[in-house]
């Protein structure tokens, strides 16, 4: 079955639509030693809602907060905003929309609370929140995954098989879905893009010895 990578609804409609290059990761509490593995260098993106709030994505989007609640379908119809103000107050769906794909580009580790606030530009969540990210575990560097972003040619409407719960990373899709679609950015703007967040992550990578 077709792997998806799970992150927040209104993030992966970032990606879809190029406002977003990357993801930032550290290990799941279900994942071996708590430390992150990246299982996959392709999958589908899945949304999440469980963990999404309007405080902790930036202010120029949280209007996308509102629209990312289409990605989800409930037996008892869209839940309200409002709920969007605590950690946990929507609750997973019973189906989730797929538009997207992606490709992972290039990965870094990064340990410098200045390299999560400089890439600030490539994510939509709060810079305090990226480096709540960091922050967390702080014995454990922060995974930088750029990825490749493709919008499929019509949103599929799917059942995961998410037995893991919220906190995994990976979830099977339970039926065949094609790697097809148009990329977000053209390959210009995607290597300008690239070489712009490579400069920052290696700025403050340690000389070897």
């Amino acid at each position: 079955m077709p792997i998806a990578f799970k992150e927040w609804a209104v993030t992966v409609r970032a990606l879809a639509e190029g406002e977003q290059l990357l993801t930032l990761r550290k290990g799941a509490v279900t994942e071996p030693d708590r430390h992150f593995t990246l299982e996959h260098d392709r999958f589908f993106l899945y949304p999440t809602f469980d963990h999404q709030r309007y405080d902790l994505v930036r202010e120029s989007h949280q209007p996308e907060l509102r629209r990312a609640l289409e990605e989800g379908v409930w037996p008892d119809g869209e839940p309200p905003l409002h709920a969007l103000v605590r950690d946990g107050g929507i609750g997973q769906p019973d189906r989730v929309r797929i538009r997207a794909w992606a490709e992972v580009a290039a990965t870094w580790t990064v340990t410098d609370p200045r390299t999560v606030h400089e890439l600030a530009p490539y994510y939509v969540w709060t810079t305090d929140y990226a480096e709540q990210r960091l922050a967390w575990r702080r014995h454990q560097p922060l995974h930088v995954i750029l990825l490749r972003t493709y919008r499929i040619p019509r949103p599929v409407t799917v059942r995961a098989k998410d037995e893991l719960g919220s906190c995994a990373n990976w979830v099977e899709i339970t039926r065949d879905l094609p790697f097809e679609g148009t990329p977000v950015l053209s390959d210009a703007e995607f290597e300008r893009a690239y070489e712009e967040i490579a400069a920052i992550c290696d700025a403050r990578v340690p000389a070897l010895a």
